[in-house]
């Protein structure tokens, strides 16, 4: 029987890893050294920015741990959506510290590396061609949003891995990269089913947060074999289990039979998951559907503005209880004082305690609160413009007086001074778009030497 062996160290590269656990993972002998670098969860800041999420002093310890083992033993490492986003400039910061770690460590090896940054010039030519469709709740592209947007990257699919691995490649840093894609690439090189590689690729992408209890930053191994993959936890603090990797498996997915991605998608209808002892799942019937035509998902950042904030606390159950109607009358009041808003600004009131987390989608109504968390939040085009919106607002709401209102000192608790925050550029995403595309010509590769 045919087998492929997976090491998935950590959900995020810099998330950290356990030792213990990643040479347990290495006594297993894995074929492949995989892990994710990136995501777009931490929001569109990082993609447009040119910065990454994660700690440059975190990323370097685990990659020094896992450049160390790869190249000793033989091993391919690949790294995919390097740098939090995958842009050219995350990119660069994976592989300076790549070749930092290489020449502190003695290390020789042939590195790939995988732009995945997109032209204006391309997006457009896709546009005007009719090859661009928008994702669920995308904004409106036009030639002039295409134009605004400062950072476009790629999700690339397993092609431009494949590519680098069959070019003799050690070591692969991709940019932005479809999260399966990274684990999934090499064992679909060597004939294995893409379906079963592709599904093994969605569970270790976030290593051992589908095992119970779940943990971002500790190990997971994943065999590929004819018919079926198997997960194993390598901390023995946890296992798999049916339901963790069938939970797992629904994980940010708006259809929990399928899961597209470049080229086609994942069909998940006759999956199943059995618990074969040791802290071990088997799974089984995943199929990999193709695509009519091959798309690639495009992501966009602009900058919209700045922002600056500010934090109270509210204790006074009078206010408590008319906290809506109150933030309508501070924000009236604001209008009427500063009539441009701060020059087009636009201000938010997050009410933790209340509907902080989901806004006008939370479905308590009726609650009961001792106290509220205020967090003022003001983005205008320029700071000063967003120092002046969210500093208005917040003198206004510490002073307002509102019925029933005892005290005569202020209405806010502040927990820090100075009590307005600057919060810097804000971006959001103004691409997030199919595009149809070769698989590999977006997507070039530069082999080094190291």
């Amino acid at each position: 029987m045919a087998k492929f062996t997976v090491l998935s160290p950590t959900a995020i590269l810099g998330y950290g890893f356990p030792e213990r656990s990643f040479e347990r993972g290495l006594d297993c002998h894995p074929d492949l050294i995989a892990v994710d670098a990136g995501s777009v969860d931490p929001g569109p800041y990082y993609l447009g920015a040119g910065k990454s999420f994660t700690d440059r002093a975190a990323v370097r310890r685990d990659l020094a741990i896992l450049l160390g083992a790869a190249v000793a033993r033989g091993i391919p490492l690949v790294i995919g959506s390097a740098g939090g986003a995958g842009a050219k400039p995350h990119l660069q910061w994976t592989v300076e510290i790549v070749r930092e770690l290489a020449a502190e460590l003695g290390l020789g090896f042939r590195l790939g590396m995988i732009p995945a940054d997109v032209t204006h010039e391309t997006l457009l030519e896709g546009l005007r061609q009719g090859k661009l469709q928008a994702l669920a709740g995308a904004p409106t592209l036009d030639a002039r949003s295409i134009a605004g947007a400062g950072a476009l990257v790629a999700q690339m699919g397993v092609e431009p891995i494949q590519r680098a691995l069959a070019a003799g490649c050690d070591v692969v840093v991709a940019g932005r990269a479809y999260d399966p894609a990274v684990f999934a690439a090499l064992p679909m090189l060597r004939g294995f089913d893409p379906g079963l590689a592709l599904h093994l690729g969605k569970i270790l992408e976030c290593a051992a947060i589908a095992a119970s209890p779940g943990s971002g930053s500790d190990c997971a191994l994943g065999i590929l074999e004819d018919n079926r993959f198997v997960l194993q936890a390598l901390s023995e603090a946890r296992v798999f289990t049916p339901t963790s990797v069938a939970a797992h498996t629904l994980y940010e997915k708006s259809n929990p039979s399928l899961l597209p991605g470049p080229g086609g998608a994942l069909d998940l209808t006759d999956v199943s998951f059995e618990d074969i002892g040791g802290g071990r799942v088997a799974v089984s019937g995943s199929r990999f559907v193709p695509s009519q035509g091959y798309q690639l998902k495009i992501e966009g950042a602009r900058q919209a503005g700045y922002r600056s904030i500010a934090i109270a606390g509210i204790r006074d159950p009078i206010m408590i209880q008319a906290i809506e109607e109150i933030l309508e009358q501070v924000r009236a009041r604001v209008a009427e004082l500063l009539p441009d808003g701060g020059r087009n600004g636009r201000l938010h009131f997050h009410i933790y305690g209340k509907n902080g987390v989901m806004g006008d989608r939370e479905p308590v109504r009726d609650f009961v609160a001792h106290e509220l968390g205020i967090v003022i939040d003001a983005v205008c085009a320029d700071p000063e413009s967003a120092d002046t919106l969210c500093s208005l607002t917040r003198s206004t709401l510490l002073h307002f007086g509102y019925d029933g209102r005892i005290a005569t000192a202020g209405n806010l608790a502040f927990p820090f001074s100075p009590s307005d925050l600057r919060a810097g550029a804000v971006y959001e995403f103004s691409v997030y778009h199919l595009l149809e595309a070769d698989p590999l010509e977006l997507f070039p590769l530069t082999i080094m030497e190291i």
